[in-house]
């Protein structure tokens, strides 16, 4: 999981406002039940045997958390049928984005609403919110397939899974601090569902009911402030194919784009690999057996990862920098001037090495001969 550390005072200075109390009406009880996913883990004994409002204060302390507020407490308190969220030691304005947030998702409930009138819903589908994210310290967007549905029932967390855990990873090796990465990984999922691992497929007919979803959540959360846009990554073939069906551009694996979520803006897209798609593009049953096949194809894909964290890092960090002379940098230092970096760190990442073990490997004649095509596309794993 996720350790919800605090960032720097550079960080909290984002918000640019005083701290005070925040309060929300979240509405009536049928409402923030909807929304909250709850209860998120019973059939009949409840993994957390939270009540409602315990629910939705977990949420919101995560949220807080990862935005740097340390000593921000939050109460969920009952008046008759609805409920109200009051959220002390923060900005003023904070309530601002969990509203729309909230909103934003009675899109997604009457999408999901009317997929199960259409017959589409599966009994193991969840509808689940991107929730406990920062709410204003955001420095990137991930624009992702679906949530995994352990994230909701076991953990309780949007950012506790293999997925998000590798790409932090991959982002502390572009020199964010682990308790920072929280800040980039602000998620969007183009089917709100918690699903089982395995359900990509059978999610490919429900995008379009989310569609009104979709596209709000990209322009609210991409364009906090008009004159600061998010850069934003697209992860797998299904999202960044979506990018193209809305906005226009095609991109491709470390392609980049524009797109305008309103009129006259323009956010920087950076196609990716699906931060899963390795352990695909690594299995030696992949390459028929064949050990360094797989080896070179995931050192391949080791390099555009690195490179695509690199670019969300970057810029990141600095909302003035230049998308495609960041994406120009990154690639060279992970692709071609610190290629046997990148090589070392798969095996420890993906292989599971010790370093020692990864530096022998790496000066090996057979990997030194694949780390001549590492700039070459990764064939067989896209559409993931």
């Amino acid at each position: 999981m996720h350790k919800m550390a605090l960032p720097s005072l550079a960080a909290l200075a984002f918000t640019g406002a005083a701290m005070a109390d925040a309060q929300i009406d979240l509405g009536d009880n049928q409402r923030v039940t909807r929304l909250f996913a709850y209860p998120n883990n019973c059939h009949v004994i409840c993994f957390r045997d939270w009540t409602l409002e315990q629910t939705v204060e977990h949420y919101l302390t995560q949220s807080v958390r990862r935005d740097g507020h340390a000593n921000a407490h939050v109460q969920v308190s009952r008046h008759g049928d609805r409920l109200q969220a009051t959220i002390s030691e923060v900005p003023a304005t904070y309530a601002e984005p969990l509203r729309k947030l909230l909103d934003s998702g009675e899109l997604a409930y009457e999408g999901a609403r009317q997929l199960n009138k259409d017959g589409k819903w599966s009994y193991d589908w969840y509808l689940f919110l991107p929730l406990g994210m920062a709410l204003q310290n955001r420095r990137s967007i991930e624009l992702l397939h679906f949530p995994p549905d352990y994230s909701l029932t076991q953990a309780q967390d949007y950012l506790r899974s293999n997925t998000t855990d590798r790409w932090a990873e991959l982002l502390t090796f572009n020199g964010v601090e682990a308790s920072q990465t929280a800040a980039y990984q602000t998620i969007i999922d183009i089917a709100p569902i918690a699903a089982p691992a395995s359900a990509g497929d059978a999610l490919k007919d429900t995008y379009s009911y989310f569609k009104d979803y979709q596209l709000r959540m990209v322009s609210e959360m991409a364009l906090p402030h008009a004159s600061k846009p998010l850069p934003m990554v697209a992860f797998g073939a299904p999202v960044r194919s979506w990018i193209q069906q809305q906005y226009g551009p095609q991109v491709g694996v470390l392609g980049l784009v524009n797109i305008s979520p309103q009129p006259g803006s323009e956010v920087p897209v950076l196609g990716s690999n699906h931060p899963s798609a390795i352990w695909y593009a690594a299995d030696k049953d992949s390459h028929g057996g064949n050990q360094d096949e797989a080896d070179a194809a995931g050192l391949k894909m080791m390099g555009q990862d690195l490179t695509a964290a690199c670019w969300q890092a970057g810029m990141g960090r600095n909302q003035q920098a230049d998308a495609k002379s960041t994406l120009k940098a990154c690639s060279n230092k992970w692709q071609v001037t610190q290629k046997k970096q990148t090589c070392e760190l798969f095996f420890r990442t993906v292989r599971q090495f010790t370093p020692e073990q990864a530096a022998a490997k790496c000066n090996s004649g057979v990997v030194k001969r694949s780390l001549m095509e590492l700039r070459r596309p990764v064939e067989g794993v896209q559409n993931l």
